[in-house]
C-alpha cells in the first residue's frame, strides 16, 4: 500500500524519505566512499571508470559527471552524502549550496545571513495566497517565531 505524502506538495522541494533512500542507495554509496584519500584519487584520475564500479543508473552517473546535485537529489541522492562530491573538488557546502539555488557562494551567503528565503512561494502548493498574520518569517536559527 503507498502511503500518503503531503510533504510531496512542497513546491521546489525533494524530501529524503524512504523511497528516495532506496533509489539512491548505491549513489550514495558512490559518495561515502569518497571519504577514502586513494577513492577519491581514483575517481579524479577517471571518473567514468569508476562511476561504472558501482551499480548505479545511467542517470546518476550523468548527474553526478554534471556536478548537478539537484539532478543528483531527483534521482535519490541525499545532500550529506553528495557533500563528499564537492569535498572531492576543493568545493564548500556554501559553494555548492549556492550553486543548487542560481545563486553564487556570495549570493547565497548574503541571503541566509538575511534569514534566508521568503516563505513566499515556498509553502504548500495548497496554502499558496492563505496567509498565517499571526506567524513572522523565519529568522536566523529557522524557527518561526510567535508575534507577541
Amino acid at each position: 500500500m503507498a502511503l500518503d505524502k503531503p510533504y510531496k506538495d512542497v513546491p521546489g522541494t525533494i524530501i529524503f524519505d524512504a523511497e528516495q533512500s532506496r533509489k539512491g542507495y548505491w549513489l550514495n554509496q558512490f559518495c561515502m566512499s569518497l571519504m577514502k584519500a586513494e577513492n577519491r584519487a581514483r575517481f579524479k584520475a577517471d571518473e567514468r571508470a569508476y562511476l561504472d564500479e558501482w551499480p548505479m543508473t545511467e542517470e546518476q552517473k550523468l548527474a553526478v559527471l554534471a556536478r548537478d546535485l539537484n539532478w543528483c537529489m531527483r534521482t535519490g541522492g541525499n545532500i550529506y552524502f553528495l557533500a563528499k562530491i564537492g569535498a572531492t573538488d576543493g568545493r564548500s557546502f556554501q559553494q555548492m549550496a549556492g550553486s543548487m539555488t542560481g545563486m553564487t557562494e556570495e549570493e547565497y551567503r548574503d541571503m541566509m545571513v538575511k534569514g534566508g528565503r521568503s516563505a513566499e512561494g515556498n509553502r504548500y502548493l495548497g496554502e499558496q495566497g492563505d496567509a498565517q498574520p499571526d506567524r513572522q518569517p523565519q529568522g536566523q536559527g529557522g524557527r518561526d517565531k510567535e508575534k507577541k
